[in-house]
C-alpha cells in the first residue's frame, strides 16, 4: 500500500473538514425535521393541557411538523420537569408549566434537578389574575372589609385550596403575610371539592383562576371580592385589584410558558421562540385565550428567563417566611 506524504495527508484532512463544516448551519436551518414533543406536567383535559394542545395544533400548522402531546401528572408537576430535563437537549422536547416551573424549588428542596439552571426558557405564554371569590351570603364585600373581619375574629375567616403549595395557597399565604392577619387554611385533595364546599359558605374565600370563576360569578353563585393581577381585569372591570384595595405590590396570577431542556440549542431555542409567539397572535388562538382570561404576553427567552428568575425569588420567600411544605 503506498503511503500518502505527510503534507498531502493534512491536506486531505483539511478539505475533509472544509466540507464537513458546513453541514452545521445547514441542520439548524432545516430544524425542525421530525416531530416536536410538548410535556404537559397534568392530566388530560384541564387547562395546561387545553392550552398546549392549542398553541401545539398551530405550531404543527406552521413548522410542517407533528406536535406530540404527552401527559405526564404526579408530585406537583415534577415527574413531567425531571423527565424534560433529562431529555436530549435537541430542540424536539418542551416542557409546558406554570406558577410551579417558579416555586416547585423551594417546595420540594431534594429535587435531582434545578428548576433554573436544567432548563432553557423558550417562551412566555401569558398569565390570568387569580380571583378571590366567597359565597354571596358571606358578609365581606371587598378586601378591607375581609381584613377587618379577620383581624377582629383571628383565625376564624377560613380559605380554601386544592392542596399545599398550590397558586391558590401560596397567594393566600401572600396576602396573609401583607395584610398580617390570621386566616384558617383548609387544604383539600384537589380543586373541586374545595369550589363544591366554598360555593356551599362551608369555607369562606378561595382565589380560584378566571375559568373557573368567571362562570360562577356571572350566575351570582359566587361573588368576587378581589383581583390579583395589577391592574383590573377587564372580564370583572368593577372588582379592584388588591394593590389598590390597600396592599400595594401584591401580584398574584396563574401564568404559563414553555421551557426545554438546559443545553437546547440556541438557534432552536430562537425558531421555537418566533413560532410560539406567533401561534399566540393567531385568530384561532388568541380569541379562546382571551375568552379563558388569559393576557397573552410575548416575551423573548431572555425576558422569560429573567421572569422566572424573579418569580422563583419571590415565592421562594412567601414559602420560606410562611413555613409552606408540599403535601
Amino acid at each position: 500500500m503506498t503511503t500518502l506524504p505527510c503534507r498531502l495527508r493534512r491536506g486531505l484532512l483539511a478539505l475533509g473538514a472544509a466540507v464537513v463544516l458546513p453541514s452545521a448551519p445547514a441542520a439548524a436551518q432545516d430544524y425542525p425535521s421530525r416531530p416536536i414533543r410538548i410535556v404537559v406536567p397534568f392530566s388530560a383535559g384541564g387547562g395546561v393541557d387545553t392550552l398546549a394542545r392549542m398553541v401545539g395544533q398551530r405550531l404543527s400548522e406552521q413548522v410542517g411538523q407533528p406536535v406530540l402531546i404527552e401527559n405526564r401528572p404526579g408530585a406537583g408537576g415534577n415527574i413531567a420537569a425531571g423527565h424534560v430535563a433529562s431529555a436530549p437537549a435537541d430542540g424536539y422536547t418542551l416542557l409546558i408549566g406554570a406558577n410551579g416551573l417558579a416555586a416547585n424549588g423551594a417546595l420540594y428542596p431534594n429535587l435531582p434537578f434545578d428548576m433554573l439552571r436544567d432548563f432553557a426558557p423558550v417562551a412566555y405564554v401569558g398569565a390570568s389574575p387569580l380571583i378571590m371569590v366567597a359565597a354571596p351570603s358571606f358578609p365581606p364585600n371587598g378586601l378591607q372589609e375581609l381584613i377587618a373581619l379577620a383581624k377582629a375574629q383571628p383565625g376564624k375567616v377560613t380559605y380554601a385550596t386544592g392542596g399545599n403549595g398550590t397558586s391558590g395557597h401560596l397567594a393566600s399565604e401572600m396576602l396573609k403575610l401583607a395584610a398580617q392577619v390570621d386566616l384558617a387554611h383548609v387544604a383539600y385533595k384537589g380543586g373541586t371539592q374545595a369550589f363544591v364546599d366554598l360555593q356551599a359558605a362551608r369555607v369562606d374565600v378561595m382565589f380560584i383562576d378566571p375559568p373557573l370563576a368567571m362562570p360562577q360569578v356571572k350566575a351570582q353563585r359566587l361573588k368576587a371580592l378581589v383581583v390579583g393581577s395589577k391592574e383590573r381585569f377587564d372580564l370583572l372591570p368593577d372588582v379592584p385589584t388588591v394593590a389598590e384595595s390597600g396592599l400595594p405590590g401584591f401580584e398574584a396570577t396563574v401564568w404559563w410558558g414553555f421551557v426545554a431542556p438546559g443545553k437546547t440549542p440556541r438557534e432552536a431555542i430562537a425558531r421555537l421562540n418566533a413560532e410560539i409567539n406567533k401561534a399566540l397572535t393567531h385568530p384561532s388562538v388568541r380569541d379562546r385565550l382571551q375568552e379563558m382570561g388569559v393576557a397573552v404576553t410575548p416575551f423573548s427567552p431572555e425576558q422569560f428567563g429573567r421572569f422566572l428568575a424573579a418569580e422563583t425569588g419571590k415565592w421562594a420567600d412567601v414559602i420560606r417566611r410562611a413555613n409552606i411544605q408540599a403535601d
